[in-house]
């Protein structure tokens, strides 16, 4: 569309400033014909903003995967040591059962 490719920076994706737009850019004299050019720019508009923004948040959230990802050669250090608390100790004796049958 001849309109679009000369003027595109001055159309927006608001249908009555687009048909402003087109009054004052070109002489159409049918008002169907002029709402219906309006509304395909604003629909053209509107489409092209919502792609640019989904291929910015695909490109932010590779980004943030590849920042966030563990390169596959990284080591990991093994020597790390767990603390153990030998202040308290645990009785492994069985508790003692009565064995006194003379109740």
């Amino acid at each position: 569309m001849m309109i679009l490719d000369d003027y595109k920076d001055q159309f927006g994706g608001s249908f009555d400033d687009n048909k402003k737009i087109l009054n004052d850019i070109a002489t159409i004299r049918s008002k169907s014909l002029k709402n219906k050019i309006a509304g395909y720019i604003t629909k053209l508009i509107k489409n092209e903003i919502r792609n640019n923004a989904e291929m910015e948040n695909q490109q932010s959230d590779q980004k943030i995967t590849v920042d966030t990802e563990v390169p596959v050669d990284t080591e990991v250090p093994v020597d790390t040591e767990v603390p153990v608390d030998t202040d308290k100790t645990e009785s492994t004796e069985s508790p003692t059962k009565d064995t006194d049958t003379n109740e």
